[in-house]
């Protein structure tokens, strides 16, 4: 699996998924520009990329601001001549006004909570493809892969939001994979579970994220590198007649019903 010759744009680039992808697909001869809204964090995974002989870039970028989808889009086209990798991957979750919390039932969450949520989580999405459809489709095509979840596939308790922006984002992949087919372009998302991310430990209390253990059949959380294989293999050739695909990275923590065990203990 490489990508020599071929330039990739990753959001939230920074840490967690989009950081081990990022560099993974520079290890593999891909020059990326690494897209995050903390400048430090961009800085220090561009460096990184850099010093082990690999080709980069830094970008810092907001992506509830369409201004700068706009710049990341250019200035990675602009730094390297191409587009043909977009890993939309960049989300945060707001607090509710006055409790500093990110949980909370439909019927409690705040409706800045729930539009800042679509916000950073669909809308950017949505945003940066538009943007990106165009130098894919002059250049005869590309592949965009978005960072969905299994919370988009499944309901949870306490972060409607959240639900609602994933599953959002695996019907709009499935949409633009329809649509721009005929032009070379691919688009897939990953449905991750829980990963050990500074995504996931912001969500959660430490005690929660011990409980997804018992829920996970492998009995651990997922790796951010373990997300990154699936994203660089549908954003290679490998995967050249893969497209709309929502593939379910979780430790196999779907695969149950959710009934009690039938074995006896």
């Amino acid at each position: 699996m490489r990508f020599d010759g071929k330039a990739g744009l990753v959001t939230g680039a920074g840490s967690g998924i989009g950081r081990a992808t990022a560099i993974g697909f520079a290890r593999r001869g891909g020059a990326v520009a690494v897209a995050d809204i903390n400048g430090e964090n961009a800085n220090k995974v561009a460096a990184a990329i850099k010093a082990a002989g690999g080709k980069a870039i830094a970008i810092v970028a907001d992506v509830t601001r369409p201004a700068d989808i706009d710049m990341m889009i250019a200035h990675t086209t602009r730094e390297f001549g191409r587009l043909d990798f977009l890993h939309n991957n960049a989300f945060g979750l707001p607090a509710m006004p006055g409790t500093g919390k990110v949980a909370a039932p439909t019927g409690e969450i705040d409706d800045a909570v729930w539009n800042a949520t679509l916000e950073v989580g669909l809308t950017a999405v949505f945003r940066a493809i538009k943007r990106a459809i165009p130098v894919m489709k002059a250049q005869g095509g590309g592949a965009i892969v978005n960072t969905a979840s299994i919370s988009g596939l499944y309901a949870d308790y306490g972060i409607p939001a959240y639900n609602a922006a994933k599953a959002g984002v695996v019907n709009l992949t499935r949409v633009v994979a329809i649509e721009y087919a005929r032009f070379g372009l691919r688009c897939n998302c990953i449905c991750p579970g829980a990963i050990d991310t500074p995504l996931l430990a912001a969500a959660a209390q430490p005690a929660l994220v011990a409980r997804f253990n018992d829920v996970i059949p492998m009995g651990r959380l997922g790796r951010p590198e373990e997300m990154a294989n699936v994203v660089l293999f549908l954003a290679s050739d490998l995967a050249s007649f893969v497209t709309g695909a929502a593939f379910v990275a979780d430790g196999g923590q779907t695969a149950k019903t959710g009934s009690p065990s039938f074995i006896p203990e």
